[in-house]
């Protein structure tokens, strides 16, 4: 989750940085995406912060942002068929970690004991 989040930072930076340079089709369509990339940025950050410290709010975020990665990669065409296949595997994987009863455990305070630490 961390890395999808610095890679959302990194985008939103090369939509500022065409902005700047004057590349950008839409200044405001560009700003506005960068704000939206920052922000779900922050929100990944936060939930994996919240399940690192086994708080069970962050999975939803966290499934929620899997699910409309995968939905999005599905609805591109024009894409390579390896690319959209593995960002539809990485969402599957990572909904699947979260929802792995162990994971659950942890995330849900109960450390049981097969909780994973």
């Amino acid at each position: 989750m961390l890395v999808e989040a610095l890679v959302l930072v990194g985008m939103a930076v090369v939509l500022v940085t065409d902005v700047v340079r004057g590349v950008a089709p839409d200044v405001f369509s560009a700003l506005a995406l960068a704000v939206f990339f920052v922000g779900f940025a922050a929100m990944l950050a936060g939930s994996v912060r919240a399940l690192w410290r086994g708080q069970r709010w962050g999975r939803g975020p966290v499934i929620t942002w899997q699910v409309l990665q995968a939905a999005s990669a599905l609805t591109l065409t024009g894409v390579q068929t390896a690319l959209v296949v593995l960002a539809v595997l990485v969402a599957a994987a990572a909904v699947a970690g979260v929802l792995w009863p162990s994971a659950r455990d942890y995330a849900s305070g109960t450390r049981a004991p097969g909780a994973v630490v």
